[in-house]
């Protein structure tokens, strides 16, 4: 089963078809006074998908992806065909840097230090809401442990 699982991932990335989306546990996050609903990648193959092929998300509505261990982690946008920020997260909740990041790109986004989490919102989600590096998100404690 688990052989079969990634023979249609490694397919999927390789040729950019979409794979049926997984539901994935979500979490509420919180910025500010702003409310965010988290869906949590914690496992390898939810984090290598991630937002891929996706059309539309609500406005309220990002992807966390929690890595096992703080590194200077980066993300790109094979594949993924909505205009994204993403915010690297250290393992006390606090932004490091947000980058933005255009769809159907290879470009590496990078945290500047090492990492715990990274935040994917909407394009321009954070600048609209005045949070910046140096702010401190609520709620982190309630994902799951990375896999």
């Amino acid at each position: 089963m688990q052989v079969k699982w990634l023979a249609g991932l490694c397919a999927a990335l390789l040729t950019g078809a979409p794979m049926a989306q997984e539901t994935l546990p979500v979490i509420e996050l919180g910025a500010g006074f702003h409310r965010i609903e988290a869906e949590v990648a914690a496992q390898d193959r939810h984090r290598q998908v991630g937002l891929m092929h996706r059309q539309s998300m609500p406005p309220q509505r990002g992807m966390l992806f929690v890595f096992p261990q703080e590194n200077t982690h980066c993300m790109w946008m094979r594949n993924t065909l909505l205009p994204l920020s993403v915010a690297f997260i250290d393992g006390e909740g606090r932004i490091i840097n947000i980058e933005e990041m255009a769809p159907q790109t290879e470009d590496n986004h990078c945290a500047r230090r090492p990492a715990r989490y990274a935040l994917e919102m909407n394009r321009g989600w954070f600048a609209q809401r005045g949070i910046a590096p140096g702010s401190k998100l609520r709620g982190l404690e309630r994902a799951p442990q990375p896999r």
